[in-house]
């Protein structure tokens, strides 16, 4: 079994009397441990996407089954508490809580989800070393490079141990230098940790270099790993 089996997905906004369908009847498996690209361009549903299968916004039609559990039938608490649980996320602008430390907004989700603070705070720590920022945990967000910021986002994703790790564009808003040790990072991550990835990424050394890669055309999705020549 899959870990996540995806069935007709599509997802339509509203804009004013007109509906605009941004995802067209997407299939696709992922398996456990697999790390995979999306590529595209512009307005193409790639971010889109990765709300839906994040459980950020609900599809219009179709399933998605995370080990055989067919969440777009949750709803409230529950879909919470999910998507608390087993789905991590870095996103291109770190969405760190200012007024917070390091620390503190690596250990959020865990605080969140009503777990033992001194527990987290061990989590926290390890995870923050993992990442090169052992000396930056009493520091905010205001305090750090863009860089480091995006480091702790990626400790916060694994602070609760998920199943999944989506990331939209973790480096599309870092400078080149600063970019390649995140890519290093991301990888050294999954290696370590094994956990299944999606990123979505306008880079294309970066989606070349993950294992499986798919690309998004007018909210469809073609696997390049296994059909390259069409």
């Amino acid at each position: 079994m899959a870990l996540v089996s995806i069935r007709g997905l599509r997802k339509s906004f509203q804009h004013g009397k007109s509906s605009i369908e941004v995802l067209r009847g997407i299939d696709l498996d992922v398996e456990d441990g697999e790390m995979i690209s999306i590529v595209g361009t512009s307005g193409v549903g790639k971010s889109t996407f990765l709300h839906v299968l994040g459980t950020l916004d609900e599809p219009t039609s179709g399933t998605i089954k995370f080990a055989g559990r067919d969440i777009t039938k949750m709803r409230g608490r529950e879909l919470a508490r999910f998507r608390n649980q087993t789905i991590g996320f870095v996103f291109q602008f770190h969405h760190l809580m200012q007024e917070f430390t390091a620390l503190e907004n690596t250990i959020l989700p865990g605080l969140i989800a009503g777990l033992s603070r001194r527990k987290l705070e061990e989590r926290g720590r390890s995870l923050l070393d993992e990442v090169g920022l052992s000396h930056r945990l009493t520091h905010r967000p205001g305090e750090m490079s863009g860089g480091e910021q995006q480091r702790v986002a990626l400790a916060r994703a694994l602070v609760m141990e998920p199943k999944l790790v989506l990331a939209d564009e973790p480096t599309g808003n870092l400078d080149h230098a600063t970019s390649e040790p995140i890519h290093e990072l991301i990888f050294r991550l999954n290696e370590v940790h094994g956990k299944t990835m999606i990123l979505v990424t306008h880079n294309p050394q970066l989606a070349s270099r993950l294992p499986r890669r798919l690309e998004m055309i007018d909210g469809t999705i073609r696997d390049l790993t296994r059909d390259p020549g069409t």
